[in-house]
């Protein structure tokens, strides 16, 4: 049996807090372990369940955990540039790179490098904003995206559109879903089956703020609200 995750009672408190004043909460993380989990899904619960909304729990949890995974995996992956001395803005460089980012790397292998995101000064920030009408879960990067990185999350965007269930997902790709775009795909599936517009997940990359921000609006007064535009990539 696992051991049950013991969070202090000066975060409940924080968190309560925070919540009760409506104000937006935040945390950083480099590799999300256990207690991490265990804080993200208590904050998402004292928020959804201020608003009355409890039923959102799965959407915006599984939505946090992929986009965190992507992010934490964007972040790694220089990491192991720097250490293959690779300059990752050369292409041949970065399909080589790849290679061995895609062959060598799985989540279990992520704790190994919680501290060298530290040394690095990489981090995963969690953040959500709220009011009785609207939910903003944002994932961020403190890097932009490289080029190569946002056609690929282009092509993530377009690929998603072609299944309405992850059952559809699982059937093409198989166990290879390793970098096919699972966190995107999971993430408009369950905005769609949660009867939102799939298109209220977006990312948004800035070379001047050096951030990459991956966020899912959810507007919860009335009738879903779909997105105002078709785009859902913003490079600046």
């Amino acid at each position: 049996m696992s051991q049950e995750i013991q969070l202090t009672p000066q975060f409940f408190s924080s968190v309560d807090h925070a919540v009760e004043l409506g104000k937006k909460i935040s945390m950083i993380t480099y590799v999300m372990g256990d207690i991490g989990e265990a804080k993200l899904k208590y904050i998402l619960y004292r928020i959804l369940s201020s608003l009355g909304r409890e039923d959102l729990m799965e959407l915006f949890y599984t939505a946090a955990k992929e986009l965190i995974v992507n992010s934490t995996k964007a972040a790694i992956k220089r990491i192991i540039f720097e250490e293959l001395k690779l300059n990752i803005q050369n292409l041949k460089d970065y399909e080589e790179g790849m290679r061995f980012f895609k062959s060598s790397l799985n989540e279990r292998k992520f704790p190994s490098y919680k501290k060298k995101m530290r040394e690095s000064g990489l981090y995963v920030k969690i953040t959500c904003i709220y009011k009785k009408d609207k939910i903003d879960l944002e994932i961020r990067n403190n890097f932009p995206l490289l080029p190569v990185e946002a056609e690929r999350v282009k092509e993530k965007f377009i690929n998603a559109k072609k299944y309405d269930n992850l059952f559809e997902f699982f059937m093409e790709h198989g166990d290879s879903t390793e970098g096919a775009g699972m966190g995107i795909t999971m993430v408009e599936i369950l905005l769609s089956q949660s009867g939102f517009d799939r298109r209220l997940l977006s990312i948004y990359s800035s070379e001047r703020k050096k951030e990459t921000v991956a966020r899912v609006e959810v507007h919860l007064s009335g009738l879903p609200k779909s997105a105002e535009t078709q785009e859902q990539l913003f490079i600046e």
